[in-house]
């Protein structure tokens, strides 16, 4: 699913860049393109607060519209232990770390592929 001019490699980027300005915590990066068609990318991080969690998803948003991106969706903002922010072919994970420790979204997504900590935009 292409939704925006921005290539999955460089969204992963922009999505990654943004949380580790905001601070976000153990920022990863997992190509999942050979284990899903729903996505190229899925991007996890943590939170150390519901208002953490909610400001970082909206850097994200904010830094994705601002590089010419769409934002497909954005689900949890209420509640904010865990918020999904679709951007097409790379999906945003951000989370309180008990969320984060409870679903382990790494090693559901990482058994076929290597963590891409940051992406080249470029290649």
């Amino acid at each position: 699913m292409k939704v925006s001019s921005l290539n999955s490699k460089k969204l992963s980027k922009i999505a990654v860049d943004a949380l580790e300005d905001m601070k976000g915590q153990s920022v990863e990066c997992i190509n999942v393109k050979k284990l899903t068609q729903i996505t190229d990318f899925m991007v996890i991080a943590t939170g150390r607060s519901t208002t953490h969690v909610k400001a970082l998803a909206d850097d994200v948003v904010d830094k994705i519209k601002a590089a010419g991106g769409e934002i497909v969706g954005v689900e949890g903002k209420m509640q904010s232990e865990w918020v999904l922010v679709d951007a097409g072919d790379v999906v945003i994970h951000v989370m309180m770390a008990p969320v984060r420790a409870l679903y382990k979204l790494e090693d559901l997504w990482s058994f076929g592929g290597e963590p891409d900590q940051a992406p080249d935009p470029d290649s």
